[in-house]
């Protein structure tokens, strides 16, 4: 923490920064979007809810096992695309490869380390999204791509400090690159220019790369502007501009953090948390001149009676305090940090989820607090967030 106090002083003596929004990405709605996680054949469910904007598919694995092989050839991409188009959705993917690239055991940073040390992993992770990039490219139009979203935080644990070529990678020589992080950052987004121009690239801001982890939060404000600061200066040392950048509150409910993961009840979140929470998009935003989108909020609630904490009923508030009636005003404040679109996903198998995942159909269990509400469909989360979704799009949120 004596790290952090005298991060906050040097910050106080600096000029404050006079940034404003970044302008919104080319192709891109004027309206605050929704989204969600979305497998094959599900996007036609998606648009009978509400006219959601984004659908969004891991591409992950290793090379025996990976995304490369769910098709031939790599048409996953293409089959993926066109079936988002046809709905009138935006795909997005979200790239996970490199931990699931390196065998053997050990921390997901100690893999990621050892990921990028390898020159024969290294080449065979460029040449998938390679591969990534021409299908992409060859299906047009606008597709988001948000790489690595681990990547970029253990990069950032991994440096010991805010510059990115500290972080050894082996790069091919035939990249021309450096044999570092921002070399590889930079050949991912030469890849995209040359093959697959209308990819938008999405970098991934960690809540945790600085070493002090947001997700359980609770920090003053002057420790959130430090925090989003060093994150900003980690970004500006690959030296290159992606397009968006992805934020995230955490990547499953907070009912299942504390009923599974026995985090006590830490990483549920209150107004001040919130508040923080868009302060710190903003801060980064406005010095990277990035807009963001918010991806894999979880599901839960607590409202509904089916949200008992048991697996695929846990329950959270991210869905209530986004799009809860009487809460225009959360929407707007996360829309003037710079969000642009919200997507909704489950992190893990047991999470909540919109859909009826556990097959255990309509749930109205006993009320564990508030929650009494009857379920309005056989979704574990007994149909919240699609009602709200639907009930958002009846006038969604103009950005500015």
């Amino acid at each position: 923490m004596l790290v952090l106090a005298a991060a906050i002083l040097a910050l106080l003596l600096r000029p404050a920064g006079r940034e404003g929004l970044a302008p919104l990405p080319a192709g891109l709605p004027a309206t605050l979007e929704l989204g969600m996680a979305s497998a094959p054949g599900g996007a036609a469910a998606m648009r009978e809810t509400a006219p959601f904007a984004y659908r969004y598919q891991y591409l992950a694995g290793g090379p025996a096992d990976g995304w490369t092989t769910w098709e031939p050839d790599g048409e996953f991409v293409t089959s993926y695309i066109r079936e988002s188009r046809t709905s009138g959705m935006t795909p997005v993917f979200t790239y996970y490869v490199l931990q699931q690239s390196v065998s053997g055991d050990g921390s997901e940073q100690a893999r990621v380390a050892r990921g990028l040390a390898d020159a024969t992993t290294m080449d065979a992770y460029l040449r998938s999204i390679e591969l990534f990039f021409e299908r992409a490219g060859q299906a047009g139009g606008t597709v988001i791509l948000h790489v690595e979203p681990d990547l970029w935080g253990f990069g950032h644990q991994i440096a010991n400090g805010d510059d990115a070529a500290r972080v050894a990678v082996a790069m091919p020589a035939a990249t021309g690159q450096p044999s570092n992080l921002a070399g590889l950052a930079r050949s991912i987004v030469a890849l995209r220019d040359r093959l697959a121009p209308g990819v938008l690239l999405a970098y991934s801001l960690s809540n945790w790369g600085t070493g002090h982890d947001f997700t359980y939060g609770h920090f003053t404000d002057a420790e959130v502007r430090v925090l989003a600061e060093s994150e900003a200066t980690f970004y500006r040392s690959l030296g290159v501009s992606f397009d968006l950048v992805f934020a995230e509150f955490a990547d499953r409910d907070a009912g299942y953090k504390q009923f599974v993961e026995n985090d006590r009840g830490a990483s549920w979140w209150d107004a001040t948390d919130f508040g923080q929470h868009a302060a710190y998009i903003e801060t980064f935003g406005k010095r990277t001149q990035l807009r963001a989108m918010l991806w894999q909020i979880p599901y839960g609630n607590t409202l509904m009676a089916a949200m008992d904490n048991t697996r695929g009923h846990y329950q959270d508030n991210r869905v209530e305090w986004l799009l809860g009636e009487q809460n225009a005003a959360h929407l707007r404040r996360y829309a003037d940090a710079g969000v642009i679109a919200l997507l909704f996903g489950r992190g893990a198998d047991g999470a909540t989820d919109a859909r009826d995942s556990q097959a255990d159909g309509v749930t109205n269990t006993r009320a564990t607090d508030a929650n009494a509400l009857p379920s309005l469909t056989a979704d574990d989360d007994g149909g919240y967030f699609r009602s709200r979704a639907a009930a958002y799009y009846q006038a969604a949120l103009p950005l500015r």
